[in-house]
């Protein structure tokens, strides 16, 4: 496999895609491998910040599924980053299907708490139809175009069915939950509105067992380990890509990458790592030639939207020790709806609630607020004051208490991130698996007479069924060094390629 070690490698993206298959690359022997970042950070959509002296994090959140079979857990716990709990045998093994068992209190918008045994029916109900919704994979059938659909239609029949002796207050209260937990599943998938979410591909996504968990010290932690084994100058910096040049000909000639700053690098392989959202609003002007029609259309077809958080800090709490959860509830949502009318003026309605960052002793007294789709988008315009403003009088309507004033907020801003525009992925409506098989794979397409595997592809939005999560990102890294290690492995001397560095 010698030939291999002259083969030159540009990896577009320094985010935990990239990162894992540079350093998967560079293992195997491969001497020219580059990454070329945009920012002036690695790590892309894992992000940690500050609120004061706490540690938060602005992007990535949880090791979903810390399990033997997700490459972040095992790597987390390689590299020391994990709390004792974390790494109990019993939490592995707890298989909570993506719905964590968390404390709730649920807060109405007229102001006062909402006993949990009223609230039960709605939760029980929306929880059997978002399981009874993965199940349409199986069957190959799209009944409904849409999970939201599914949803509206079922709860509505359910409700005339099941609830018709129930007094007409409460009915409408249940209806109004499952509003709320609408809200939840858009911020999970990373939608605007579940309208929006494939039916007949919703249970493509894939959980893996274990109790989600958080990196104490930051997910950066992650990052900043891996980055620490590869070898020094490998990233490039502040180095936008304007274009990768690649030949769909019959001829041997090299993939050439530019760059904003007018830099032209000559590479036999480019690993395209961009998040789904930078490609949908930039693949007209960074691929040449343009790429092939049915690996355009999945870029269109599949979703991707804005779930962003928003932190509030206050010097006492206002809720119970033992709550992790806080649900708010608008009593005029019973139409079953998961979004607002008139987004400027009522964009806060689509924040579902806050989860209580524990425990108190590392965070104090912090929440963190959910909020997707467009309005999150608008929130993001909006000045810092005019944020706090808004969730002081959210906070204080729904718990009918007028002096609660948080300290400080810090919200995460995505959809305006140029590199990113937006969250993460999700299968859009009218999509299918196939549209993942088409984000995968390379340049150019099988059956091409020109030189194969010009241009990878990798990111979180590429894995056939951890899309939107950072296992997801790690495992299409290596998986398309993968692709260029098996690919050197099979190829005879005489084609291998001849360094021009």
């Amino acid at each position: 496999m010698g030939g291999h070690r002259d083969a030159k490698v540009v990896i577009i993206g320094c985010g935990i895609a990239g990162i894992a298959a540079a350093q998967k690359l560079v293992k195997a022997g491969f001497h020219h491998v580059r990454i070329l970042e945009a920012t002036g950070r690695s790590g892309g959509r894992i992000k940690t910040g500050r609120i004061g002296d706490k540690i938060v994090e602005i992007g990535a959140n949880w090791i979903h599924g810390p399990c033997e079979e997700n490459p972040v857990f095992c790597l987390a716990r390689q590299y020391g980053l994990l709390d004792p709990e974390a790494l109990k045998p019993e939490n592995q093994a707890l298989d909570v299907g993506g719905h964590l068992p968390w404390v709730p209190r649920f807060f109405s918008s007229s102001g006062r708490e909402l006993n949990a045994e009223d609230i039960l029916p709605a939760q029980k109900l929306f929880l059997e139809l978002i399981n009874e919704s993965s199940d349409f994979q199986s069957q190959r059938g799209e009944p409904w175009p849409s999970v939201g659909d599914f949803l509206r239609a079922q709860v509505q029949q359910h409700a005339a069915e099941k609830w018709k002796d129930v007094d007409e207050a409460t009915r409408s209260l249940r209806l109004c939950v499952i509003s709320n937990m609408l809200k939840v599943e858009c911020c999970v998938n990373g939608t605007h509105s579940m309208d929006e979410v494939s039916m007949g591909a919703f249970g493509v996504y894939k959980t893996l067992p274990g109790l989600d968990c958080t990196f104490p010290g930051g997910y950066e932690g992650l990052t900043q380990n891996l980055m620490a084994e590869l070898p020094t100058g490998l990233v490039t910096y502040n180095k936008p890509v304007r274009c990768v040049n690649w030949t769909s000909a019959k001829s041997a000639e090299p993939v050439m990458v530019e760059c904003d700053d007018g830099q032209k690098l000559v590479a036999d392989h480019v690993i395209v790592t961009v998040p789904l959202g930078y490609l949908k609003k930039h693949h007209s002007t960074l691929f040449h030639p343009p790429l092939p029609l049915h690996k355009l259309h999945s870029v269109q077809r599949l979703g991707f939207g804005t779930n962003n958080k928003i932190f509030v800090e206050f010097d006492s709490p206002w809720w119970d020790a033992d709550c992790e959860v806080i649900f708010f509830v608008w009593e005029d949502e019973d139409a079953v709806v998961d979004q607002v009318p008139d987004v400027q003026s009522s964009w806060i309605k689509k924040l579902f609630g806050f989860t209580v960052l524990k425990p108190t002793e590392r965070y104090g007294h912090l929440l963190c607020g959910w909020i997707s789709g467009h309005e999150s988008e608008y929130m993001e315009t909006l000045s810092e004051q005019q944020v706090t403003d808004a969730i002081t009088q959210l906070i204080r309507r729904f718990t009918g208490n007028p002096i609660i004033t948080p300290r400080r907020i810090l919200r995460s801003q995505w959809f305006h991130d140029p590199w990113t525009c937006g969250s993460y992925s999700n299968l859009g409506k009218g999509c299918s698996e196939q549209d993942l098989d088409n984000l995968m794979e390379p340049l150019p397409p099988k059956g091409s007479k020109s030189q194969p595997l010009q241009v990878l592809f990798a990111g979180e939005a590429t894995h056939h069924c951890y899309f939107s999560t950072v296992h997801g990102a790690v495992l299409t890294g290596w998986r398309e060094a993968d692709r260029l290690i098996s690919h050197y492995s099979l190829i005879t001397p005489s084609e291998f390629p001849k360094s021009k560095f």
